[in-house]
């Protein structure tokens, strides 16, 4: 092979001593098929691998001990069913500086012992829901740290946070704008979970109300920066710390819905009333537009009577 499109770094003595591998910048789209079996650590860097296939870090069909493997700058756009498969003791997996757009729900099976993942700058918006599918597997149940930072994630990415192990969850610079109500239910639970959120424009709603009281009294989330409302519009720029709790109160927010509800259903009542006063009455009504219509057709017969005397000089004259 060109040494110039593969570069190999060892750090180990032999197939005894645990080692790391290194293989930086290359054209390669596939991942090496001769990584030494006694590999704890790969870093693969500034390749060119868009898809990583089922099994691809199979040696010759045989598992691999390897503890740590770094995947990070390597224009990865998919992940296939089973990718890690023959990884069993991989503690460690980054994936971050990525293009991942299409990411398959088994994408991390075959990793019970995985501690932490790094995905940091690689979730297209296109592969924010089948992330949230791929991270629901019991598989992951042992994940310590998951680092979910500059994805644009309009939500967590997770449908229960209650299946992992959590120690750490890394949320900077995306674009939440709530946390289910089952999740913050399961962070208020996990008091040595610490989640670290960035500035995310919080939709200022009802639906934030859980998640508010989350933010104020819990010790174990920490924000970078000034977390701001993006609606509705009379809230919007103003920081979440500046929020009362009557602004995300549900029950307030229902009782304005009941009462624009009940003042609509006050009106139109009134409004029928006025109708079937109308109708009731309707002989007495044209009557009295009859005779109005009467009243004016005498007033206006006097004005033609005296219009015509001013305006003939011979009755004028028989008038002096």
């Amino acid at each position: 092979m060109n040494p110039r499109r593969k570069m190999w770094i060892f750090h180990g003595a032999n197939s005894s001593d645990s080692g790391t591998v290194t293989c930086r910048d290359g054209e390669d789209t596939e991942v090496p098929g001769d990584i030494p079996e006694w590999t704890s650590s790969l870093i693969l860097r500034g390749r060119n691998i868009s898809t990583l296939q089922r099994g691809a870090f199979m040696s010759n069909g045989s598992e691999l001990d390897m503890t740590i493997l770094s995947l990070s700058y390597n224009g990865i756009q998919a992940i296939e069913p089973y990718a890690f498969l023959g990884l069993p003791r991989l503690r460690l997996l980054d994936l971050s500086h990525n293009q991942l757009e299409l990411i398959s729900s088994r994408a991390f099976h075959g990793l019970p012992d995985l501690r932490s993942l790094y995905l940091n700058n690689s979730v297209l918006p296109s592969a924010a829901e089948q992330l949230s599918e791929a991270l629901d597997t019991q598989t992951l149940q042992n994940l310590h740290r998951l680092e979910l930072a500059g994805n644009r994630l309009r939500s967590i990415p997770m449908l229960r946070l209650d299946i992992y192990n959590l120690h750490a969850l890394v949320l900077v610079n995306n674009s939440i704008e709530s946390i289910g109500w089952e999740n913050v239910t399961n962070l208020y639970q996990q008091t040595r979970r610490t989640c670290l959120l960035g500035v995310d424009p919080f939709r200022c709603n009802c639906g934030l109300e859980a998640f508010y009281y989350w933010l104020k009294n819990s010790s174990s989330v920490r924000i970078q920066g000034i977390s701001c409302c993006s609606e509705p519009e009379a809230k919007r720029g103003v920081p979440w710390r500046l929020l009362r709790g009557d602004d995300v109160d549900c029950m307030n927010e229902n009782l304005e819905a009941v009462s624009y509800v009940f003042l609509g259903l006050v009106l139109a009542l009134i409004g029928l009333v006025f109708l079937m006063v109308l109708y009731l009455n309707r002989g007495g009504i044209k009557r009295w537009l009859n005779n109005i219509r009467d009243a004016c057709r005498d007033q206006m017969e006097v004005y033609h009577y005296r219009y015509e005397q001013d305006s003939d000089p011979r009755l004028a004259n028989v008038a002096v």
